[in-house]
């Protein structure tokens, strides 16, 4: 047979890289050869004539393949196919050639690699059989053909990658051809090919093949890379495309080859260049190559190589703007670290250069390659583990803990993740976790919300996987452990010899361990050595046996007391951090809120004391507000804690156990919860009940708590019980009125007169019957739900009114009793006029009379509760006439006390009565819309059943037809109607109860020396405010006395009363509040802290609700931002972020407040700055910063001296103003002109 006499591989591996086309092809067959010009007539049929005949041949013999005509039809056909994707686009080409690109059939292509694939491992199986029978002769012609039939498998498999990721971009790759028409249908008709099977057995192939004694056949090296060159080129070039790296199949075969060339045939080097160029540019090679070095080690018995790549990149610099290499880089050290730790630690002193690095990713990798060390080490018991592991292990834990400083919050980052993996170690490193509690408690401060939330995390790790399970369960109570450290201490005492004990004593405040005692107290006996006689013998035997066992325990004992010590260490961090992460719940940043709730369960579950007010301050969000999902997240997730801590019972109770449970648990909710926190858990609480969270079974469990009456129950739990039930009746009033009964015989009876605070809350509870959150708006639903004045409850809930008592308590019962009746009651006003009168005649009538007045009676049609007009009042008047003569002589002390309740409940009833003339007005407008509705279909109907409103201010029109009247009055006059009512009517009337109270309120106010008590004063005041809300004609009268009493009232809750107050009337009555509101801005440097508080949200609702002109008072605000009070301090930077988004006003305030603040002495030059420096921060346009610094840069040469002058630099140098003349006159500094002598 005649071979191929003249293939060079080298020769055809430098044409074929410089150029495929350039290849020539003389002996080709003749068909294809003519298709060189015309590419379209090479069709599947034209290439299988031209194949199955070499095809038969290669099957008969291999050799076949090195005939000229065979190897060159093959390789003409391989021609045919690219094997760059950029071949595409090369312009050097002749056109013809250009063609021939993509021209061959998928299906021919394929037939091609698997003719090629069969021929060699056919040879390769002859070439094995002639090396084992040491056939030296067919060597020459071996080598040959293995070169010939490698390098056609390495073009063809380069082709078949390249047709496979053109494919993908089919339709750019079709374009960039230079658009040939005819090219495109062949590529098209082509279904979509997937090679993965046929590139598995073409790796499986070069594997056989080089598993042969190559060194037999290429004697030279350079020969032997050659050809080895010739598989593992085109390995890497597949491993280019991320599909087939992901396919683990072709991954494994892939490596299999890669091996076995690194291992038997001196691949090494040029696999090292290939790798590290794998890494710098193909992220997704990363993670393969360190398993691809971990194979090599683990299977092959290859490790050398890894060392050499770890010392390569060790050394590797990288550009500060190359972000990919670093990237992929510190993911392969990552992989490897955790695949191949043992081989990782041997360079670990290299791979340390790279914490220096500038580069965060890498920095981030070995932060994890320690960690992985660290598990690693630890994992090694018995006789592996030496003082060097130790030593290690110690050296890569200050690697972990001083990188939770790094300088990048990503590391900071990952230094704590790290930790949190290591927690779940077996071993649990106490000395280190104490460490990195401290620090994580130390990170929960750190600026970078990421680094927060992790830390938070790492802390609730901690706690979880502690090590202080051993003795006494898991618990972390502090006082538990505290108290075993006492017995524990006291028992080491009682074992210490008495001479000793001062001793002791003394080294045991020093810390010392005490065992350096107890080896002294074991050797004692044994240097007595005289002779003795045989009972003394016996007697020291017994002796030192006696003190073996005291040392003995009292070793354990000090043992277990640093144990406790050790425990009660880590549970002091713990309490430490629950402020700042209880802080960490009103972050902006929702993850981090989430991880914060998360912590507190946990810490709760392990019984942490300080969990509890964590929990209690996570209440708050359920008020948050975000867009849509995550607002909707932090309120999913705070009720997914609740349910967990609170109304989950423990699997295995019955069902009735797990209601008492839960009812006791929501019971518990209240004990000792401010008003705040009882707004948020009713909210949350009806949030749940809508959601239908809350069974049945323990609402009637909690009926029952509050109803007892048999057993002794504590007055919290009766309490706790009513609020849950007035908060679930937010949801589903239902739930009151069904036990309405049981309300009135313990929150309005005998237990609810003993105990205000019950009577208060069941009040709360019975309001919301007819709940009163619904029914907003012009769109209310009909008052018809209200109960007449005869009704049960409302009778109870007058009589409460006149609860004698003393207590502070009173006032609020008060308060809740007139608002339920003004929630329930038709006509509230009548049942508002008798307490009145009642409590009126207590306070002033010589002796209590017991007389009930009769109230008028009202139309039977009017259903509508009446207005605050005439008619009740008629019969106030006799009364009142009689008592004249005594308002100014109330009895002695306890009037004083009977006299502040009654003012108080005037008050009240005021204000109550403005809100119900609002809801007639309102209910007014709803029945004439739906008179309006009505009467066009129906009249009759209409006439029948809806009652009128009375035109408040002409008795005379009830006379008339309800329609005429609803139908005749309009709005507006309504609207009159009323607000004449609430002006001239209710303070200044004659026939209303109210008329009197007027002047004795002012009177009390005017002289608070005759009427000297505090309590007295302070209820006059509150009650003169609130009767100034009701009319202007009286509020412009007592303004002057109200801010008398605002200035001078040595009480801070008066100041704190009217501050609110001056609010209210400043909304009411805007035009008499406007120009004396420096009295309410005045209260903002208030020596009491809650005024203060008080005032700046008072203030803060008026000027961003627009009510008061914002004027150069805001000085006075933006020094609260420098305030010593936190809270304060909040709000006011809150107030200013909320002022920025209004119309400029801080850029057209600005110039005004730096003024009033420049001259304020009782600030200094840093807080000075400090505020300037924030308010300056919301000039945010430069239009408006140059317009600024012009204003203030006017001000240099006009300063008075220099503080002056350097405030105005000092804003100016904070201000974007970009003119350089200002600039200059700044930098030239302050100058002093003197006067000529």
């Amino acid at each position: 047979m005649e071979a191929l006499s003249d293939f060079d591989i080298n020769h055809a591996l430098k044409t074929y890289l410089n150029n495929p086309l350039e290849t020539h092809t003389p002996e080709a067959h003749q068909d294809l050869l003519e298709c060189e010009h015309n590419p379209e007539d090479l069709t599947s049929a034209l290439v299988n004539t031209v194949l199955n005949p070499i095809v038969d041949a290669i099957t008969e013999n291999p050799e076949a393949v090195a005939r000229p005509a065979n190897f060159d039809s093959l390789q003409f056909l391989l021609k045919c196919a690219p094997t760059r994707q950029d071949d595409a686009s090369q312009t050097h080409v002749p056109d013809n050639d250009l063609r021939q690109f993509s021209l061959i059939p998928t299906q021919s292509l394929s037939k091609l690699l698997d003719l090629i694939l069969s021929a060699l491992s056919a040879e390769a199986d002859s070439v094995h059989n002639d090396i084992e029978a040491d056939e030296q002769d067919a060597i020459p012609q071996h080598k040959q053909l293995l070169e010939m039939l490698s390098f056609l498998l390495m073009w063809c498999f380069t082709s078949v990658e390249t047709r496979v990721s053109s494919e993908k971009s089919a339709a750019p790759a079709a374009r960039g051809r230079g658009g040939k028409a005819a090219a495109k249908p062949k590529a098209g008709k082509d279904a979509p090919w997937d090679p993965s099977m046929q590139i598995q057995s073409a790796l499986n192939t070069m594997a056989k093949v080089m598993k042969l004694k190559l060194a037999r056949i290429f004697v030279t090296t350079s020969e032997r890379d050659t050809f080895i060159g010739l598989f593992t080129r085109p390995v890497y070039l597949m491993m280019e495309n991320e599909a087939r790296v992901k396919n683990t199949a072709i991954k494994m075969h892939a490596f299999k080859v890669l091996c076995i060339a690194i291992k038997h045939h001196g691949h090494a080097s040029g696999a090292q260049t290939n790798i590290i160029q794998s890494l710098l540019y193909f992220e997704h090679l990363s993670e393969p190559m360190a398993e691809l070095l971990n194979i090599l080690a683990e299977q092959y018995d290859y490790p050398q190589l890894s060392e050499e790549v770890l010392r390569e990149l060790s050394n590797q610099e990288f550009s500060s703007s190359d972000l990919k290499g670093p990237k992929s880089v510190s993911t392969f050290i990552t992989k490897f670290s955790e695949l191949a730790p043992r081989q990782v630690i041997k360079q670990v002193m290299l791979l340390a250069k790279l914490l220096d690095s500038e580069s965060y990713t890498l920095r981030c990798s070995i932060i994890e390659v320690c960690g992985n060390l660290i598990a690693m080490l630890s994992k090694q018991e018995g006789e592996e583990r030496s003082e060097n592991h130790k030593g290690q292990i110690n050296a890569f834990f200050e690697v972990l803990e001083e990188r939770f400083l790094d300088i990048n919050p990503y590391c900071r980052c990952r230094a704590i993740q790290v930790y949190m993996k290591l927690c779940d170690l077996e071993t649990k490193y106490p000395k280190r976790r104490q460490t990195a509690a401290d620090l994580a408690c130390r990170s929960l401060e750190d600026k970078s919300s990421n680094v927060r939330r992790n830390a938070i995390k790492l802390l609730g790790k901690l706690v979880q996987t502690h090590p202080f399970a051993v003795l006494h369960g898991g618990q972390l109570s502090y006082s538990d452990w505290n108290s075993r450290l006492e017995v524990c201490e006291a028992e080491l005492n009682a074992l210490k010899p008495p001479q000793e004990a001062a001793g002791m004593v003394e080294q045991q405040d020093a810390t010392v361990d005490e065992e350096l005692l107890d080896d002294a107290t074991q050797m004692s006996p044994v240097k007595e050595k005289p002779a003795m006689t045989e009972e003394q013998k016996q007697a020291a035997f017994e002796k030192a046996a006696a003190e073996a066992v005291t040392s003995e325990m009292m070793s354990k004992l000090t043992l277990t007391r640093r144990y406790y010590i050790e425990a009660l260490k880590f549970i002091e961090v713990l309490h430490e951090a629950s402020p700042i992460i209880t802080q960490l719940l009103s972050s902006k940043n929702k993850s981090e809120v989430i991880e914060a709730m998360d912590y507190f369960v946990i810490a709760d579950a392990y019984k942490i004391e300080t969990s509890r007010s964590g929990i209690r301050r996570m209440l708050r969000l359920i008020w948050t507000k975000g867009n849509s999902d995550e607002g909707k997240g932090v309120q999913a997730h705070l009720i997914e804690c609740y349910k967990g801590l609170f109304f989950d019972a423990p699997s295995g109770f019955t069902a009735n156990d797990a209601a008492n449970f839960i009812a006791r648990n929501m019971v518990s909710l209240t004990f000792g919860a401010t008003a705040a926190e009882l707004t948020s858990l009713e909210q949350l609480l009806s949030t749940m009940m809508q959601s239908d969270f809350i069974k049945d079974a323990t609402i009637q469990k909690l009926w029952q708590i509050y109803g007892i009456e048999r057993r002794e129950i504590s007055k919290n739990q009766r309490r706790g019980a009513i609020i849950v039930l007035g908060m679930l009746a937010l949801a589903d009033p239902d739930i009151i009125v069904k036990e309405m009964e049981t309300c009135l015989r313990i929150g309005l009876g005998v237990y609810g007169r003993t105990d205000l605070v019950l009577a208060k809350f069941t009040c709360i509870a019975l309001m919301r019957m007819n709940n009163p959150k619904h029914t907003k708006g012009i769109q209310a639903a009909p008052t018809s739900t209200r109960l007449p004045n005869d009704h049960a409850v409302l009778q109870k809930l007058a009589a409460m009114a006149d609860v004698k008592s003393s207590s502070k308590e009173w006032y609020g019962l008060a308060e809740q009793v007139i608002g339920a009746i003004y929630a329930l009651s038709k006509h509230p006003d009548e049942l508002a006029s008798e307490i009145l009168r009642f409590k009126t005649k207590k306070v002033f009538a010589p002796v209590a009379v017991a007389t009930k007045t009769e109230p008028v009676e009202i139309e039977d049609g009017d259903i509508e509760m009446s207005g605050m007009d005439d008619e009740p009042m008629e019969d106030a008047l006799p009364i009142k006439k009689e008592e004249e003569d005594e308002i100014e002589l109330p009895k002695a002390e306890d009037s004083g006390l009977a006299l502040s309740q009654l003012l108080f409940t005037v008050g009240h009833i005021a204000i109550k009565q403005i809100v119900h003339l609002e809801l007639c007005e309102m209910d007014f407008k709803r029945r004439k819309m739906d008179k309006e509705k009505q009467a066009t279909a129906e009249p009759t109907p209409a006439k029948k059943g809806k009652g009128s409103k009375k035109d408040t201010k002409d008795v005379k029109e009830e006379e008339q037809d309800d329609l005429d009247l609803i139908t005749g009055t309009t709005e507006d006059d309504f609207t009159d109607a009323i607000a004449h009512v609430r002006e001239r009517e209710l303070l200044f009337g004659t026939h209303s109860l109210l008329t009197n109270f007027g002047p004795l309120v002012r009177e009390i106010c005017m002289n608070n020396t005759s009427y000297a008590s505090q309590e007295l004063q302070a209820q006059a005041a509150l009650c003169l405010a609130k009767l100034m809300c009701v009319s202007s004609e009286y509020c412009e009268q007592n303004l002057g006395l109200l801010i008398t009493i605002l200035e001078r009232s040595p009480d801070a809750t008066t100041r704190n009363n009217l501050v609110i107050a001056l609010g209210d009337m400043a909304v009411c009555f805007n035009h008499l509040i406007d120009e004396n509101t420096d009295y309410l801005y005045r209260r903002l440097s208030d020596r009491s802290l809650p005024v203060k508080r008080t005032c700046l949200m008072t203030l803060t609702f008026l000027i961003l609700a627009g009510q008061v002109k914002v004027k150069g008072q805001l000085s006075e605000m933006a020094k609260c931002v420098e305030d010593s009070d936190d809270r304060v301090r909040d709000m006011s930077r809150m107030f200013f972020s909320e002022l920025a988004g209004k119309d400029n006003a801080v850029y057209n305030q600005f110039v005004d407040m730096f003024s009033l603040l420049s001259r304020d002495e009782e600030l200094d030059e840093d807080q000075f700055r400090r505020i300037i420096k924030f308010l300056s921060g919301f000039i945010e346009k430069d239009k408006h910063a140059k317009q600024l610094a012009n204003k203030l840069a006017a001000r240099l040469p006009r300063a008075e001296n220099e503080r002056q002058w350097n405030d105005v630099a000092y804003a100016l140098g904070l201000l974007q103003h970009k003119d350089e003349e200002i600039t200059k006159v700044v930098n030239e500094g302050y100058k002093v002109v003197q006067a000529a002598a």
